[in-house]
């Protein structure tokens, strides 16, 4: 068996000579043999999107990306006119919220040259310097040069300084024009080896190769607190990203279709209960296609539009599909689990009737202790406040102060105040001091110091007479903010080079804060500034 094994490829082999030796000139083996040379070599047109050609208005850019008109605008009020000095932007948001495609088409609306590295197609360091440094340099790997890359780096020192080199000619090349540095997917770094000293050294890279005409824009699906070192840089500016509204949603599924109305009847149908599962586009994308295609097989011709009936045929014919998609998909919970629990949201229902408290208000999944939940509260407020508003919402016995009459705004007011919510929409949460984090928890907690200390001595504490009971509490709380930290509640960044104190950042969202102000049966509604 072996011996018939050896000598098989070697007939095949003489064959296969016979037949090109007898059948083809040596010309063609030749022309077979020789790699590839005849592409075009690359200049800077290429870093641009220029060399395709297309006119791209304002209007196609906000027409490609539904939903992101704000982020689009932001993008592009920071960028500001050619040659413009940039800080480095930190474009973050959760996964498939449009982050690349909103920055890639930015730059193809502007018609500016930049170097684009996803940090997902690289799986270390020396992947990501060869990508950009070939990229920079206008080189192509291909057959004639071994599929090697411009310059061999095996340290971060040298590819600083090979990138430099290469920026500096690129930018020579461009008439002075910048030059953008675009990094995408900058959270997969934290695996890498050596992470704690490619992070900072691509944070500070504009400070480090000092080149004029140079910008950076760091993408990421993680907030810039999970990024912090002791090696310090400089904040980047942060542009975030929110998930996608159900409006939004629809209008990127009703694109590039040729019967808007079949389609828009079936999202009618399916769009809402899949929404509130998930509203990442990706898992929406996957588990919609397949239900489409159920719904058209009953028509033979799919350019119908249809009415009443047909809508309620189509909808028959997938809607035994939904349920098992929401369970397969997105890992409901199982029918098992739903019939369990049936009696107890039965007995919360009749209770919250009793009461006449909303139905739809669901307990917290964990136990958290009053003051926590009061801290988790106060965190959120810092992070969605102005700290320059703490005096109009809180006063000296804990209440809210807006119940003091107010004047009416005038119209540019009320345009400086919209445009000043917009801008703090676009940063995200933000941070905040340990001392004005401990100043709202007094405020909102002012009229409760009886029941939390009850609380403290139910859990072991000791006397809390006098000061000694004071200083009890205090370092209760403290033990407390610890906690949360390190539940990831809350985040702790770095220190503020200015008050030289460390800051802090709330991760909760709308939702479960939400939801804890009304286990506490707190107004948090009263105290938001963009409510």
């Amino acid at each position: 068996m072996s011996q018939e094994e050896e000598e098989t490829p070697q007939t095949t082999t003489s064959r296969r000579t016979t037949r090109l030796s007898s059948s083809s000139n040596p010309t063609q083996n030749e022309t077979l043999k020789k790699p590839i040379t005849n592409l075009p070599s690359l200049t800077l047109k290429n870093l641009t999107f220029s060399h395709n050609n297309k006119p791209f208005s304002y209007d196609d850019l906000i027409s490609s990306l539904p939903g992101r008109k704000p982020q689009i605008a932001e993008i592009l009020r920071l960028l500001g006119p050619v040659n413009s000095p940039l800080s480095p932007l930190f474009v973050y948001g959760s996964s498939s919220t449009g982050k690349t495609s909103t920055v890639l088409q930015v730059f193809k609306y502007l018609n500016r040259p930049f170097v684009y590295s996803s940090c997902r197609s690289c799986y270390n360091a020396r992947q990501l310097f060869d990508n950009v440094l070939n990229q920079i340099m206008l080189h192509r790997r291909s057959g004639s040069n071994g599929y090697s890359g411009v310059k061999k780096c095996e340290k971060a020192s040298d590819f600083v300084n090979f990138l430099k080199e290469g920026l500096r000619s690129v930018v020579e090349g461009l008439d002075g024009d910048m030059v953008y540095l675009v990094f995408d997917s900058l959270e997969l770094v934290r695996d890498w080896d050596k992470s704690c000293t490619i992070l900072p050294l691509l944070f500070r890279l504009g400070d480090v190769l000092k080149v004029d005409g140079v910008g950076l824009v760091f993408v990421s699906g993680a907030s810039i607190d999970t990024y912090h070192s002791d090696t310090g840089f400089v904040d980047p500016v942060p542009v975030y990203f929110p998930d996608y509204m159900e409006e939004d949603l629809r209008q990127i599924f009703m694109r590039n279709q040729s019967n808007l109305k079949l389609r828009s009847a079936f999202l009618d149908v399916v769009l809402k209960p899949f929404c509130r599962v998930t509203r990442r586009l990706d898992e929406l994308s996957t588990a919609l296609s397949p239900l489409y295609e159920k719904y058209c097989e009953p028509l033979d011709d799919l350019s119908v539009v249809p009415n009443e009936e047909t809508k309620r045929r189509l909808f028959s014919c997938i809607q035994p599909h939904i349920a098992p998609a929401l369970n397969e998909i997105f890992r409901v919970k199982s029918q098992q689990s739903l019939e369990a629990g049936g009696k107890d949201d039965l007995k919360r229902k009749t209770s919250s009737k009793k009461f006449g408290t909303s139905d739809s208000i669901d307990d917290l999944d964990f136990h958290m202790s009053t003051s926590a939940k009061y801290l988790l509260v106060s965190a959120f407020l810092a992070s969605r406040n102005p700290a320059t508003l703490d005096a109009s919402f809180f006063d000296s016995t804990g209440g809210s102060a807006n119940q003091k009459k107010k004047r009416k705004s005038s119209e540019k007011s009320r345009d400086l105040k919209e445009a000043s919510e917009q801008e703090m929409f676009m940063k995200g949460p933000g941070t905040f001091p340990l001392e004005r984090l401990l100043a709202i928890f007094q405020c909102i907690t002012s009229g409760l110091e009886d029941s939390l200390e009850e609380e403290d001595g139910l859990q072991g504490g000791t006397g809390l007479g006098g000061n000694g009971g004071e200083n009890s509490l205090m370092s209760d709380i403290l033990l407390q903010v610890s906690s949360l930290c390190s539940a990831n509640f809350i985040t702790k960044g770095g220190s503020c080079p200015l008050e030289g104190s460390t800051r802090y950042r709330s991760t909760v969202s709308d939702d479960l804060a939400l939801k804890v102000a009304r286990s506490l049966k707190f107004p948090l509604s009263k105290y938001l500034y963009r409510r």
